[in-house]
């Protein structure tokens, strides 16, 4: 009996060391993936550090790098690790390179800018559009109605990424193959068949280079956008545009995106809106707010032609509410004014109230 009991505390005690050995093990693997996870991020890796040593925290699990499952966020934390605030444009800009999928497969789809559905009203309908361009000079009235909906849906994909690029301050460069689409339809409008009165694509190019910050000028983006709005002369409206934003952030809750932009030229022949940058202007600035909690978010955007005199500009106020519809969208208001809400309307002035629901934003 005393020997098969001291054969039962030995079994026990290798059982143990066992134990400790993969504790040990498991936790020399977490400090891997913080030094490497949060390698440009300095804050957040010792965040992590502190975490991963902390004797009350919960034991971790270890997930291979790249998932099995296809259905996985691509860009959701890795699960060695403790969840950590990532704040808006470290979000919507990938900036802390925090992906878990295979780089052989194709990135998701994420949002770009906000996607939202409005029923929509102006005080002041443009029925008779019109455009200083060669040929456009045959006007075209239309019977419109103050009241349509608008609705845009906005989205962006990674194309490709280099990290540890050390160029002057940036740490990381990632491009971006971008879409937005914003249309205006006439829904109440059952006499000329509820037709869409304007619809407006652009696609664009960017590369995002981060600087590794956790506070202050996170970002610079450098893009290329094609704008324009389908139609055939006279209502033919199109531009493209080369620019340079950055991006500021504080306290995880408020963020500023700057922007200004050259436009490039064309033959004055094709030009199908050669004054567009005295009315929709030479920049803009969106500034948003998000309590921690994400229960709502107020999105603030300011264009202007940067002119003392003929000073121009436009003001559109997105405040998505604290009232959940389902899992997939907000209640959501809007208020604009100014020139060029939609491309149609570059030099035309207005003042409109949207109110309907907008769907997941980062």
């Amino acid at each position: 009996m005393i020997k098969n009991s001291n054969k039962f505390r030995i079994i026990a005690f290798i059982l143990s060391c066992s134990g400790l050995v993969q504790s040990a093990c498991a936790g020399s693997e977490v400090f891997a993936q913080c030094a490497k996870n949060f390698q440009n991020n300095d804050v957040e890796r010792l965040k992590c550090f502190d975490n991963a040593a902390s004797p009350a925290s919960a034991p971790v699990v270890l997930l291979p790098e790249a998932s099995a499952h296809e259905d996985e966020d691509e860009y959701a934390l890795p699960t060695a690790l403790p969840t950590a605030k990532r704040s808006y444009l470290t979000r919507a800009w990938n900036l802390d390179d925090l992906t878990s999928r295979d780089e052989s497969r194709l990135g998701r789809l994420v949002p770009h800018r906000q996607s939202y559905l409005l029923i929509r009203k102006t005080n002041h309908v443009n029925n008779l559009p019109a455009s200083p361009a060669v040929g456009h000079s045959t006007l075209v009235s239309n019977d419109l109605d103050a009241l349509e909906a608008k609705f845009q849906f906005s989205f962006k994909a990674d194309i490709g990424s280099q990290r540890d690029i050390d160029l002057w301050d940036f740490k990381t460069l990632r491009v971006w193959g971008a879409y937005s689409q914003q249309s205006n339809w006439q829904m109440l409008n059952a006499r000329n068949s509820s037709p869409f009165r304007e619809t407006n694509y652009e696609p664009e190019l960017i590369a995002t280079f981060g600087t590794g910050s956790a506070q202050g000028l996170k970002m610079v983006n450098l893009g290329f956008a094609h704008q324009s709005n389908g139609h055939r002369a006279p209502e033919s409206r199109s531009w493209n545009r080369a620019y340079v934003q950055g991006g500021w952030e504080w306290n995880n809750s408020t963020s500023i995106l700057a922007r200004g932009w050259y436009r490039i030229p064309e033959n004055s022949l094709q030009d199908d809106n050669p004054d567009i940058t005295a009315y929709v202007g030479l920049a803009d600035l969106v500034a948003r707010w998000e309590p921690d909690d994400k229960s709502q978010a107020a999105v603030l955007l300011l264009r202007n032609n940067l002119r003392l005199g003929q000073n121009r500009g436009f003001v559109q106020f997105d405040w998505s509410l604290p009232v959940a519809l389902g899992n997939a969208a907000r209640l959501h208001a809007q208020v604009t004014s100014g020139f060029g809400e939609s491309l149609i309307d570059y030099n035309h002035r207005q003042n409109t109230f949207g109110l309907g629901f907008s769907f997941r934003e980062w």
